[in-house]
């Protein structure tokens, strides 16, 4: 496993509790965002698990020409700024070009390149310089072996704080297929994976706007934990099938909770030392 990294303030990848990247897809309005960001504080205080806020200021892939992007770039920074004040959550959003960087880390802690983006030298390059955490999203083209390359590039260019997001392979035709193998394998690179719950129920492309098969994120998400993932993503909306992106797979307040605790036990469950007491007692049985 790689060494523990404070991702953002109290923030630990690797420490002693599951850390959750939390919100709703994009940016819709400042109620919807200061209403989630609230609900996402009081998750994790519930629970006593550490959490950023996350949200998008723009939608750039998109699968209609008519599909909703955002609200405009700096109304949606202001948003997520406000946000950030009234609950002391740190901030994640995505950035789509270079010359974006500079002024979203101004708000952001985390700067997450998007997944069709991941091999885009200059836009990794420009988040890095900002000093900021970058998350790279593995692209759904992309085999665990292809991602240190990426994550190399943002080192290089003075990031002291990298880690992947696992949202699912192409498979076939419009359907995403995790391969839990993938945990180990970049643990093998020294680099820490968190688990995209909500991207990874996508049934991409094939009509006007994405579909999705929210059913299946309990039983993707459970196992991600145990196979090793270092912390989770999981987008929140109070209404999701209003939601204006991503409105077949994000989960309802309640129920994102009811999941988080049982991902919190998984974890709990896992971080007790090969040479436990409760071990050995195993192994005396067996």
């Amino acid at each position: 496993m790689p060494n523990p990294i404070e991702i953002a303030p109290g923030v630990v990848l690797g420490g002693g509790e599951l850390p959750v990247i939390a919100g709703p897809c994009a940016v819709e309005s400042e109620e919807l965002v200061l209403g989630v960001a609230a609900t996402v504080k009081g998750i994790g205080e519930r629970l006593g698990l550490p959490m950023i806020f996350k949200s998008s200021f723009d939608k750039a892939n998109r699968s209609s020409f008519d599909s909703f992007r955002g609200i405009g770039f700096e109304e949606a920074l202001g948003i997520l700024e406000r946000a950030k004040e009234a609950t002391d959550l740190p901030i994640l959003t995505d950035v789509h070009e270079p010359h974006q960087c500079a002024r979203v880390a101004e708000v952001a802690d985390v700067l997450q390149i998007p997944a069709f983006l991941c091999r885009q030298t200059d836009l990794i390059t420009a988040a890095a310089e900002t000093g900021r955490t970058v998350n790279i999203k593995k692209g759904q083209f992309l085999a665990p072996g292809d991602l240190p390359r990426a994550v190399e590039k943002a080192r290089r260019a003075g990031a002291q704080r990298v880690f992947v997001t696992e949202r699912g392979y192409s498979f076939g035709y419009n359907n995403l297929v995790v391969d839990m193998r993938a945990f180990e394998m970049l643990h093998r690179e020294d680099i820490p994976v968190v688990f995209d719950v909500t991207h990874s129920l996508q049934l991409p492309g094939g009509g006007e706007q994405t579909g999705g098969a929210r059913e299946y994120a309990e039983p993707l998400a459970r196992a991600a934990v145990a196979a090793g993932a270092d912390g989770v993503f999981v987008e929140i909306h109070p209404d999701p099938e209003r939601a204006l992106s991503d409105a077949t797979t994000q989960l309802p307040p309640a129920r994102a909770e009811a999941l988080l605790a049982s991902l919190a036990a998984i974890w709990r469950a896992l971080q007790i030392p090969p040479r436990s007491p409760l071990f050995q007692r195993g192994e005396e049985r067996a």
